[in-house]
């Protein structure tokens, strides 16, 4: 009689992130992970289009505690400045370095290579209070 080899497999977990992205009337958007509860900020490709060349970018520090509405860094562009306002509160884990050296990443890529910070959100039911996708266009078409 041989013997028979059994083998034991551990129940396959299946984790769903969900990554959904919201808007303010500022033009300013996050993309937030509800697995890890980090937001990541940037402006909007309406927002770039309307500044133009951007030649500056001014961020929060990382570590900084930020409040929603709160001026945290500034975009300067060949046609104006405007402030960068929180669109969620939180502490800033990451900045975007490569717009030191590189601020039309801005232009070029501006929800994507060009995002601003990271940060853990504090209240993430502050992001019921922003613009969803559709919601964000309707206003810009107004």
């Amino acid at each position: 009689m041989s013997a028979q080899r059994v083998m034991h497999r551990a129940p396959l977990t299946l984790r769903r992130t969900v990554v959904t992205k919201h808007f303010t009337q500022d033009h300013e958007a996050v993309k937030f992970d509800s697995d890890t509860g980090v937001g990541t900020v940037t402006i909007t490709d309406y927002a770039q289009k309307s500044l133009g060349d951007i030649v500056f970018v001014e961020l929060p520090e990382e570590g900084a505690t930020i409040e929603k509405g709160e001026s945290v860094g500034a975009v300067e562009s060949v046609k104006a400045a405007s402030d960068i306002f929180a669109p969620v509160s939180g502490e800033v884990i990451s900045i975007n370095t490569k717009l030191g050296e590189s601020p039309s990443l801005l232009n070029k890529s501006p929800e994507e290579d060009g995002w601003l910070y990271q940060l853990n959100l504090s209240e993430p039911g502050e992001l019921e209070s922003l613009l969803t996708e559709e919601q964000y266009k309707e206003f810009c078409e107004s």
